[in-house]
């Protein structure tokens, strides 16, 4: 994975916004709404771990339009039936941490996480080697989720 082996370039500016401008493959987007888009996380908890991010650079929640807010949902549905697919999670997290000292890692502009887990899928490695085991690279898990969010976008 290139940001593993310090080849991946923050840009200038908010990463997310950023985004915006770059092709789908090149920054891992899987789908792109009205006023928000969904993107894998290049830095993730688990395989299909996804985010939905609204295009407007707000910092909370309460700074989005009733619109933005509903498709930021409808996302996150979507999102959860292309996991249910394509990797058969038997739960997940979802959640945001707004401000930094909640844990937000880009406080400047809200997001959405969500994170497949399966039962037991915390192994030894964190607790005795403190590393994580991500066991898909980002190239492999966005061509496995594409064709399913085009597949399910069209369908609704």
């Amino acid at each position: 994975m290139p940001y593993l082996r310090g080849e991946y370039e923050k840009p200038d500016g908010c990463i997310f916004c950023h985004k915006l401008s770059c092709a789908d493959k090149d920054e891992y987007i899987l789908h792109r709404g009205e006023s928000c888009y969904v993107t894998l996380n290049r830095y993730p908890y688990s395989s299909g771990h996804l985010m939905v991010i609204p295009h407007a650079h707000v910092s909370s929640l309460e700074d989005l339009d009733t619109p933005t807010l509903t498709e930021l949902m409808l996302c996150v549905n979507v999102s959860l039936g292309a996991l249910r697919e394509a990797y058969a999670p038997h739960g997940f997290n979802l959640g945001m941490n707004l401000g930094e000292a909640a844990g937000a890692g880009i406080a400047a502009h809200v997001h959405m996480h969500i994170v497949p887990r399966w039962t037991a899928d915390t192994n030894f490695m964190p607790m005795l080697a403190r590393t994580r085991v991500i066991p898909e690279l980002l190239d492999d898990a966005y061509a496995r989720l594409k064709p399913v969010f085009a597949t399910l976008v069209e369908a609704k």
